[in-house]
């Protein structure tokens, strides 16, 4: 009462629900809701049919694909006593009776869910030991479900192996692992062991198919599609990226998108990776770094446009032997690759995976990493030019001359010599690479190259001795370079000619016989019997 006025009690807000996650929202109630695990249901059903339950079963496989809701379904299927109280053990539990309803909520006495990753000790496992010694309070069986059970001690894997191997008739375990290499094998051979599969991209995008229309949002099929590749099999992680994807959609109605979820995820245009491809397996070089840059721009990850570099080859390939490439693969996409399928052989795709798996590892790790991806890509898109290492090797085995083509430069050059200034013999290739700074490849010209036939833009030579393996490659790149002709250098199979290294020393063995033998040499030689030649001036050459 205040003035006279009763004020009453103060209007109390509205309790707010709290909001549960897709992933838990929609846990599998029933076998026949869980996804991907039709083998093991079978073994199951079967088994609680003839009445044939082992007393411990062992659950692995990957995240998210159902083991602990598996261990929760079993649990329900022992102790389920139907709509009328009557019922025995079945692989279709009512989910109505009180068992059913309590061991969903959580709260069976005789369920007992325990995680081995803080409950790891001695200490933790001896109360498990002495309570199977007692009866179930209310159900069929007393179950202990044990999640992680890899993270157990040593100490606690022996302290519950007795009890494992001749437990109670009224208790069965149930343990959940994602590293089953870290259980004891004596644990191992205690259980029913049960390695629950990967679920299928197509499974997983019609399982969110139906969890977005439950929940009311429209989903273009590609994006769900995205969501089901990205999750790898886990339908805990796909519902978690479905649960971020339809509140990062527009409020307008238009719902989860494709180019959204993209951009949620960080994953690189598909539309954008097949031109990319494109221009990395047709050698160009300033549109694919162009690409590259576009992408990363974007805010994508190198090693994510890289893993989508491998992932096309792989679809390549895949399309090349006629293998099914699912349905998340959309009709531009399955156009694309069957073009790509023609066109690229088998030695050439795997190369090209290795290079891009190379690549992928190394900007993994890199300290630049659009910079190592690039150079990866420039790899790539050098070594697609060289000729298939297979057909080199019948060329050689036949006996004929190996051509090896320049590679399409990554830059032209700004002032290409033109074609009628190209160099006729091997000294004028040497002294063109010179003058142009190619030092390197001057020298290996002058002291490795024999040629054997000269007719620009062609060239046949051999070795004096066995030619660097990009000799050939490097050579005919620069002359193409300099020249703005492409140049077919070829390794014969002949002799071919003297070096011009072999000819400057023989002219040098010449010169030094001349001038021992002129006369004035050869008289101050008599005159000093113990004088040596140490050098010359050839007036003739010089002048």
């Amino acid at each position: 009462m205040e003035d006279g006025f009763d004020l009453g009690e103060p209007p109390q807000p509205k309790k707010a629900e709290a909001y549960r996650v897709l992933a838990r929202k929609y846990r599998p109630q029933t076998f026949s809701a869980l996804i991907g695990q039709d083998a093991m249901v079978t073994t199951l059903a079967n088994a609680i049919k003839r009445d044939r339950l082992a007393h411990a079963f062992l659950l692995t496989g990957v995240r998210g694909v159902g083991k602990t809701s598996t261990a929760r379904l079993i649990a329900k299927a022992l102790n389920c006593i139907g709509p009328d109280g009557q019922g025995g053990p079945t692989i279709d539990p009512c989910g109505v009776c009180e068992p059913c309803r309590a061991i969903a909520e959580g709260r069976h006495i005789d369920v007992i869910e325990m995680d081995a990753a803080s409950n790891r000790g001695i200490d933790d496992v001896r109360e498990i030991v002495e309570g199977v010694r007692y009866a179930a309070v209310s159900a069929r069986y007393k179950i202990h479900i044990i999640d992680e059970v890899h993270m157990f001690t040593k100490e606690a894997f022996n302290a519950i192996l007795k009890t494992l191997e001749e437990p109670p008739g009224h208790v069965k375990f149930l343990f959940a692992t994602t590293e089953v290499n870290k259980v004891p094998v004596t644990v191992l051979s205690r259980c029913q062991r049960f390695d629950l599969r990967r679920i299928p991209a197509e499974l997983l995008a019609a399982h969110f198919t139906e969890i977005a229309r439950a929940e009311g949002f429209e989903a273009e099929p590609e994006a769900l599609a995205l969501i089901a590749r990205a999750a790898e099999g886990s339908a805990r992680d796909g519902l978690s990226i479905l649960d971020q994807a339809i509140a990062h959609a527009d409020m307008d109605g238009s719902g989860v998108r494709a180019d959204a979820v993209r951009a949620m995820l960080g994953l690189s245009d598909r539309g954008a990776i097949r031109t990319l491809f494109e221009r990395v397996i047709t050698g160009d070089a300033a549109g694919a770094l162009a690409g590259l840059r576009d992408q990363y721009d974007l805010g994508v990850d190198p090693v994510a446009v890289l893993r989508t570099l491998l992932e096309t080859v792989h679809a390549v390939t895949l399309t090349r032997i006629g293998a099914d490439l699912g349905a998340g693969v959309s009709r531009e996409e399955r156009a694309a690759f069957e073009g790509w399928a023609e066109k690229l052989s088998f030695p050439a795709l795997h190369r090209l995976w290795q290079l891009l798996l190379r690549g992928h590892d190394e900007v993994a790790h890199a300290a630049m990493p659009i910079e190592a991806c690039e150079m990866a890509l420039l790899r790539v898109i050098h070594a697609a030019s060289l000729p298939d290492p297979g057909e080199l090797a019948r060329q050689l085995a036949a006996g004929g001359p190996v051509a090896v083509s320049a590679p399409a430069p990554v830059a032209a050059s700004p002032e290409p010599a033109p074609a009628a200034a190209l160099p006729q013999s091997v000294v004028e290739i040497a002294e063109l690479l010179g003058r142009h700074n190619r030092h390197h490849l001057e020298a290996q010209v002058r002291n490795l190259v024999r040629p054997i036939r000269c007719a620009p833009p062609a060239l046949e030579i051999s070795g004096a001795r066995p030619l660097p393996a990009e000799f050939s490659r490097d050579l005919a790149a620069a002359l193409r370079e300099l020249t703005g002709t492409a140049w077919t250098i070829t390794v014969g199979r002949e002799e071919g000619s003297a070096t011009l290294r072999e000819l400057e020393e023989r002219r040098q063995v010449d010169e030094k016989a001349a001038v021992l033998a002129s006369p004035v040499v050869a008289a101050a030689f008599e005159a000093f019997p113990d004088a040596e030649l140490i050098g010359w001036t050839n007036t003739k050459r010089s002048g």
